[in-house]
């Protein structure tokens, strides 16, 4: 028998097997593979509609989807049929799908977009997000759209767009809910339901004095379990993290990491209160900038596969053209012991193994290095406690890699052979080591980004370690001459 109070509150159980699922319920079964990408087929059948120009067929094949989905449902058509495809989706083309775009995708259909339409979608999204929309595209452009703008959306905007990219000015919110220090619970609960601007998400009321200084912060199951006639200042949060202005996007997302935050105040220079960031911002900025480091490392630029061609040659080449140059520093030493090698082809059989196994350990080093100085592992306070650690590593990594090249070198070209390069092995590693640690520490040293053109100089000096170590050994061995 269901108690009756059950009923009235709507707490009745549901068994499962009296619901009835629907069709359209598993639509998304259809559209999706087991890791939730769209099915390559259901690509082709958009493309397929597209192609015979059956705007209808493309609208009802999208309209089930997320905006995430559309947004790439639009990055895997082809360019040149973009424009048509938005165009079929009419209301289906949202904000929220503009705001899920990729970077460069998004640009591209903006600048083909009036000025008029791109602030008509604007309007509508997040400081944050129109901000996004905006700051890649030219200030021509930019200028035309924003002057398209209410008085609203163009203040915040402008605003936004006059702190440096990839800060917290960029970064944050101006819709967040403050109230005045002077408040009691029942009185922000009465604001809250009867004045309070509540469009926009948010997980915390901010306190501020007079000044519009934050003095405090309640979080709402606070204020939902708290007696009406309780001050404010009796139950807020005094200690809170805010976040300057100008603090960069990177330093934001390890200040949320550390402190376990959903939301945090931003200051202007003078202390005010002046927007908020939420932890759906920094899931993005975390992703960004994990992909950025790695891709610096590589010197691959942005690594996005709709990067316009002439912007991926740039960011590519000028880094395989300073490696060039690096690798002529190796190849001087190897013209230098040219003599040797001629002598004694067991020293061009080795030496690629001593560059390419000291090169691998330098790497490993840099990747390590540089992955906790952009978690803040790595301080100044520490470095040299890291430095020792990594040359501790490097001396076991080639004592046993020592060994190993240093018997199968020995059965194959004598014992002496076998000792040389072993103690070649554990000096380049030992120096792989250090220069792992030392490059990108001392490009970190000189305020440049330390993921940027450490790769390069790490490899120049393995390899020419490696063989100065190799060869010079050889040579004070009597294995060959030098000259």
């Amino acid at each position: 028998m269901v108690d009756q109070s059950s009923l009235d509150e709507g707490l009745l159980p549901i068994e499962a097997d009296e619901v009835e699922v629907h069709p359209d319920d598993r639509i998304d079964d259809e559209r999706h593979d087991e890791e939730n990408r769209l099915k390559p087929s259901f690509v082709s059948a958009v493309r397929g509609a597209l192609e015979r120009g059956d705007q209808v067929a493309v609208y009802e094949l999208v309209e089930p989807l997320h905006p995430a989905d559309i947004a790439d449902l639009v990055e895997l058509i082809d360019e040149s049929d973009r424009e048509t495809f938005a165009a079929a989706l009419t209301d289906l083309m949202t904000p929220e799908v503009v705001a899920e775009l990729n970077d460069h995708v998004r640009e591209l259909m903006m600048e083909a977009l009036a000025p008029e339409d791109v602030a008509t979608i604007t309007e509508q999204l997040e400081t944050d997000d129109a901000v996004q929309l905006l700051e890649d595209l030219d200030e021509d452009d930019q200028k035309a759209i924003i002057a398209e703008l209410g008085p609203e959306t163009q203040a915040a905007v402008e605003s936004a767009l006059s702190y440096p990219e990839e800060t917290a000015g960029r970064l944050m919110n101006r819709h967040f809910m403050a109230v005045p220090e002077h408040m009691s619970v029942g009185d922000l609960i009465d604001y809250l339901r009867e004045e309070g601007d509540l469009e926009h998400d948010f997980w915390e009321v901010f306190v501020v004095d007079a000044s519009h200084h934050p003095v405090g912060t309640c979080a709402l199951n606070w204020i939902l379990t708290t007696p009406r006639n309780i001050a404010l200042t009796d139950v807020m949060k005094r200690d809170q993290t805010l976040i300057p202005v100008t603090t960069d996007q990177e330093e934001v997302a390890l200040m949320f990491q550390k402190y376990a935050l959903i939301s945090a105040a931003v200051v202007d220079e003078s202390g005010r209160l002046v927007g908020q960031i939420t932890v759906d911002d920094i899931v993005h900025i975390i992703s960004e900038e994990a992909g950025e480091d790695a891709l610096l490392l590589s010197g691959a630029g942005d690594g996005d596969i709709n990067e316009p061609i002439k912007e991926a040659y740039s960011s590519r080449v000028r880094w395989l053209v300073a490696n060039l140059g690096t690798a002529v520093v190796a190849s001087a030493i190897i013209a230098f012991f040219g003599a040797a090698i001629e002598k004694l082809v067991a020293l061009a059989v080795l030496m690629p193994i001593v560059a390419s196994i000291g090169g691998n350990a330098g790497t490993q080093t840099m990747a390590v290095v540089v992955r906790a100085i952009a978690t803040n592992q790595l301080t100044r306070a520490n470095t040299w406690r890291i430095v020792w650690r990594e040359l501790r590593v490097a001396l076991l990594n080639g004592g046993t890699v020592a060994v190993l090249i240093g018997i199968a070198a020995g059965i194959l070209f004598g014992p002496e052979m076998g000792a040389v390069i072993a103690l070649a092995m554990v000096i380049n590693i030992a120096v792989s080591g250090l220069a792992g640690v030392l490059v990108p520490v001392g490009f970190e040293r000189m305020g440049q980004d330390p993921a940027v053109a450490s790769s390069v100089f790490v490899t120049m000096i393995t390899d020419s370690m490696g063989f100065l170590a190799f060869l010079g050994l050889a040579v004070v061995a009597g294995l060959a001459p030098l000259g």
